[in-house]
């Protein structure tokens, strides 16, 4: 056992390390991911209640009870589609019809789980959220503002006038997990180490609104480091009906130092608390029937729920500083499982996300689109060896779009001679910005079952 949980840390944090590559995914609950396993992803998210491979420890700890030794190592290709349009003339964002780049990231998963004996197992897994991104050129210029022949505010080019723009945060995180029968009931709890990492360009312009511009943009990656606790439960109520539940703390982390001067808290960017629950009833013997709720409590977080207006010098990085203005979310997710044939089981689901941005906040949106609501879902798991089967997965995220007038900050200058200037904080009457979305997603997967009562630790044949 000591020398199996070494080798399975030392491959969990490997894939740990390489998970932080995820980014921004778009069929998600505001930046949280559908689903980390191509199983849960094919059924939308439904699997609380009906945990069936490694990759259930990142979803309910309690559903590894019972499972086979197995290992799992999965990959999802995101494939992102966002921008921005405006009509009438912005003045904080360039206008015209705008779509940010970077179209594809990979986001690599794995678990490993062990039956310590008939009521207890325990493993190991590795994930990534999706983050949120953005990345937004030079081809669209915003222009510098002017009052009459006045210089208010000059313009680099780039969407903001600071250049090329964009944010870009990744997280990953790494589970060990233990779980208990106690009958019908069984309950797990997987204390969760996080890394995240954040990288924010493009807006010296606005610097003058930080409360420290020296940490406020384009200062390359900081890195912040947490943990939480995750924990579940799995009720079985008869042979054919199964309930769940399953949540966990805020991700406690340490801030990003340098950006102090950008998010709420000076750099503070804790990770939201969630609860979910679910049911699994086996409509035949073949075929079962998921659905799932799940709120994420992302206004427990200044640096995502507090306020984008009004907008003041010296205001960003307070702890009530401005910030991106989202909301909790609330989703519903319905998966439906067919086990076809031996060796082969379809699934497909359906995910329906309440939008996080309130249209109020569509200019700092611009950064950050996760504005996705409808998603449907499909995939297969198909069985190679005894031992060895392939999972597939294909999510679609519908195109989703806000729009609202343009935030614009307090503006003041003086004229010649002087002569002072105010002007207040306020929604431009005369530009308007739609913010949209949306995505595609495909994972694959591959599972390896020990055969019964081996300890060896690499596979002796597939």
């Amino acid at each position: 056992m000591d020398k199996q949980f070494r080798r399975a840390l030392l491959i969990g944090f490997s894939a740990l390390a390489a998970s932080i590559g995820a980014e921004a995914a778009k069929a998600a609950d505001g930046y949280f991911l559908i689903g980390y396993g191509p199983r849960q992803k094919a059924l939308a998210g439904a699997e609380i209640a009906d945990s069936k491979d490694a990759m259930a420890l990142s979803v309910n700890p309690a559903g590894i009870v019972g499972l086979e030794r197995e290992f799992q190592v999965g990959i999802t290709g995101l494939f992102p589609e966002r921008g921005y349009s405006t009509t009438g003339v912005p003045l904080v964002v360039a206008p015209g019809d705008v779509r940010s780049g970077r179209p594809v990231f990979p986001v690599p998963n794995s678990a490993y789980v062990e039956q310590i004996d008939g009521d207890s197992a325990w493993g190991l897994t590795s994930y990534g959220n999706g983050g949120f991104n953005t990345a937004y050129d030079l081809g669209h210029f915003k222009p510098a503002i002017l009052a009459g022949p006045l210089l208010i505010k000059p313009s680099y080019g780039g969407v903001f006038g600071g250049g090329y723009a964009g944010v870009d945060l990744k997280q990953a995180f790494f589970s060990v997990g233990y779980a208990r029968r106690f009958g019908s009931v069984s309950i797990g709890i997987a204390p969760t180490f996080a890394a995240q990492m954040l990288n924010v360009q493009g807006l010296k312009i606005l610097s003058v609104y930080s409360s420290d511009p020296y940490r406020f943009t384009d200062m390359g990656y900081s890195w912040s480091f947490g943990g939480g606790i995750h924990a579940g439960l799995e009720w079985r109520a008869t042979n054919e009906l199964r309930f769940g539940v399953s949540g966990s703390t805020p991700m406690w982390m340490t801030p990003f130092s340098e950006y102090s001067g950008l998010l709420a808290e000076h750099g503070s960017f804790n990770i939201p608390a969630f609860v979910s629950a679910g049911a699994a009833y086996d409509f035949l013997p073949n075929l079962t029937l998921m659905v799932d709720w799940k709120h994420i409590f992302y206004s427990g977080v200044q640096a995502i729920g507090n306020p984008s207006f009004p907008v003041y010098t010296f205001a960003f990085g307070l702890p009530n500083g401005p910030a991106f203005d989202w909301r909790d979310t609330d989703s519903v997710a319905f998966g439906a499982e067919w086990r076809a044939m031996d060796n082969l089981t379809l699934r497909t689901g359906y995910h329906y996300s309440t939008n996080p941005v309130r249209s109020r906040a569509v200019t700092f949106a611009v950064l950050a689109p996760a504005i996705s609501k409808h998603h449907v879902s499909s995939g297969f798991n198909y069985q190679l060896t005894k031992n060895t089967s392939i999972d597939f997965a294909m999510v679609y995220a519908f195109k989703n779009s806000i729009s609202s007038p343009e935030n614009n900050p307090y503006v003041g200058f003086s004229t010649f001679p002087v002569f002072p200037v105010n002007i207040a904080p306020r929604y431009n009457p005369n530009g308007n910005v739609t913010a949209w979305l949306r995505g595609l997603e495909i994972s694959l997967g591959l599972t390896y079952k020990f055969d019964p009562g081996t300890t060896n630790w690499l596979p002796t044949h597939l």
